[in-house]
């Protein structure tokens, strides 16, 4: 999980198109975006945190940093 990747998503994607994509990486299909990721694992984990975050940032009107955080806490607390 790279964190700038994240964040450009967050930034410059709108939900929609990171929806299609996360299918498409699902249904093995190409990209309609670029996401960065050595693989399509990391791409995928990069799309469904930038989802995550994007709808953080609109259920509760946190900043990006904000939303990031609880997300990372959510993955680490995912691992432990």
């Amino acid at each position: 999980m790279k964190i700038p990747v994240i964040k450009r998503l967050v930034e410059t994607q709108p939900m929609e198109k990171l929806i299609e994509a996360e299918l498409a990486i699902i249904n093995e299909k190409p990209l309609p975006i670029e996401i960065e990721g050595e693989d399509e694992g990391e791409q995928l984990t990069h799309a469904l945190a930038a989802i995550w975050i994007l709808e953080r940032m609109q259920e509760t009107n946190k900043d990006f940093k904000d939303a990031l955080r609880e997300y990372t806490q959510k993955v680490r607390e995912s691992i432990n």
